[in-house]
């Protein structure tokens, strides 16, 4: 069975000094490369998301800007397939589901930004194409959000979405705990 990884907007904007900085951005962007690593080395298929704004008053990840490129922890080498995406889930009006099923992947890992956004809804979405799904948590951030004025903190977001994640459509794991389940 062929697994695949995506990796969801790990994109300059997403770090410090970028236009939408994450919480904790930085260290998963570390494990994302790690994680990619992981991938290169047994030669398994690679597939990087881009997330380019095209509704109108976006702020972030703009057309043509620095902070729209994929970050250098996870730079896309040639053979990488670079998808753009222009909503949160990742398969909407791309052509995703086509290259997973083109490569024959049943299995996917997925990791990136934000984690209650574009990785939960790629998640969901992956999970109702039928493919058995695996969450590196700890490769994945977000921020702090406001609601009923309330601050939630990013810990407590990213919490949140991976348990609900964990309860039927992926299995949540760390990076280390993915390294010794993919031995």
């Amino acid at each position: 069975m062929n697994t695949g990884l995506i990796l969801i907007d790990i994109q300059n904007d997403y770090f410090a000094g970028g236009r939408m900085e994450l919480v904790g951005m930085e260290e998963a962007g570390e494990k994302a490369g790690e994680l990619l690593g992981i991938f290169r080395q047994k030669g398994w298929p690679t597939f990087h998301i881009q997330h380019i704004s095209a509704q109108e008053g976006a702020t972030f990840f703009l057309p043509g800007t620095e902070g729209a490129q994929i970050h250098e922890c996870i730079q896309p080498q040639d053979s990488e397939l670079v998808i753009r995406k222009h909503y949160p889930n990742s398969f909407r009006e791309t052509s995703l589901l086509q290259e997973l099923e083109r490569h024959d992947i049943k299995k996917l890992v997925l990791c990136g930004a934000m984690s209650h956004m574009c990785v939960d809804a790629t998640t969901r979405a992956a999970f109702d194409h039928c493919f058995d799904c695996a969450v590196i948590q700890d490769a994945c951030a977000t921020r702090d959000l406001e609601f009923n004025e309330n601050t939630i903190a990013a810990k407590d977001v990213h919490g949140a979405f991976m348990a609900a994640l964990g309860m039927a459509y992926a299995q949540v794991v760390s990076l280390d705990k993915y390294r010794e389940l993919a031995e």
